[in-house]
């Protein structure tokens, strides 16, 4: 028999679901079976698997010890270095500037060296998070961004925090503001992209149309022109929508590629420039709440801004 006891970070969640992440070896069709014959109990009596789990709750499970062993393997986490470049820190959340060039998470090409195992890390080293304390969560990014994309990502410290985060940035109350510099003159100081983007998951690429089509989803960005030198203009753009490649896709598709795209922009046109990625970085994040927000109020109308990107100073 294993027991767990249920501490803040698992506090809210379904049984079932818990258990999903605290036993991950245990199929689920033994999990519901498990449940129904009462050999997954909490506080010692019968449970349903819907039933929400409160903090100093006791979950007991009669099952086989195979399904608690551990991988040989160390945490992927331990392997990466703890250089994170953090722009903003308190008890709930952390939020970093990650460098072009890294991946929030990792893929089939990189599974040690992401921001999240180096938040991981750090957060590890200063004894905020410690794996063996817990049992179901692990601190996680909130938002992101492409690997050649640099910037602001925002990480939760604990699961309320992901909880609240998550619907703050799905009800768009959280904004995040883009620079970034393309090719071509605008008409106007500002103004809005509104189109439909099909993504192409084989290609890594996505395709921009006026009409819907099936699997198509919106996408809406707001920019002003910041600055125009020569061929290049400095746009700021609020993302109404976070599509993936949006930016990039959209004002290519508008004619406006950005400077050192290569996959929907020019390779010759930027070669000039010598420019190695996308000139695009998240600079700022604003939060905007106007709902309940809970343990994170106090963030409530709190902007975190970077300062101009090595793009913005070489060619502005």
């Amino acid at each position: 028999m294993r027991e767990f006891t249920i501490n803040q970070n698992d506090a809210g969640q379904r049984l079932d679901k818990f258990i999903t992440k605290a036993v991950p070896k245990l199929p689920s069709s033994l999990l519901y079976k498990y449940i129904r014959i009462k050999r997954i109990k909490v506080n010692g009596k019968r449970a349903e698997e819907m039933q929400k789990l409160v903090k100093g709750d006791s979950v007991q499970l009669y099952v086989n010890d195979e399904f608690f062993e551990q991988s040989e393997s160390p945490l992927d986490f331990m392997n990466t270095t703890d250089d994170v470049r953090v722009v903003y820190e308190d008890e709930n959340i952390l939020i970093a500037d990650k460098p072009a060039g890294l991946l929030c998470h990792s893929d089939e090409s990189e599974s040690r060296h992401t921001l999240i195992n180096k938040i991981l890390l750090y957060l590890n080293h200063k004894k905020e998070y410690i794996p063996e304390n817990e049992n179901s969560f692990t601190p996680a990014l909130c938002n992101r961004i492409d690997r050649n994309t640099s910037g602001l990502v925002i990480a939760a410290k604990n699961a309320d925090t992901l909880r609240i985060m998550s619907e703050k940035i799905k009800e768009r109350e959280v904004k995040k503001y883009y620079k970034c510099a393309v090719f071509g003159k605008f008409n106007a100081l500002s103004g809005e992209l509104r189109s439909y983007l099909t993504k192409d998951g084989d290609n890594n690429l996505v395709s921009v149309s006026i009409q819907q089509t099936p699997g198509a989803v919106s996408a809406v960005s707001k920019y002003k022109v910041l600055k125009t030198t020569g061929e290049l203009s400095l746009l700021e753009v609020e993302l109404v929508t976070g599509r993936t490649h949006q930016i990039r896709a959209q004002f290519a598709d508008a004619g406006h590629p950005l400077l050192g795209d290569t996959k929907y922009g020019n390779a010759a046109r930027s070669k000039p420039y010598g420019y190695s990625w996308q000139a695009l970085y998240a600079y700022k994040i604003k939060f905007d709440f106007t709902k309940d927000s809970g343990v994170l109020q106090y963030l409530n109308q709190k902007t975190i801004e970077l300062p101009p990107s090595e793009f913005e100073r070489l060619f502005f």
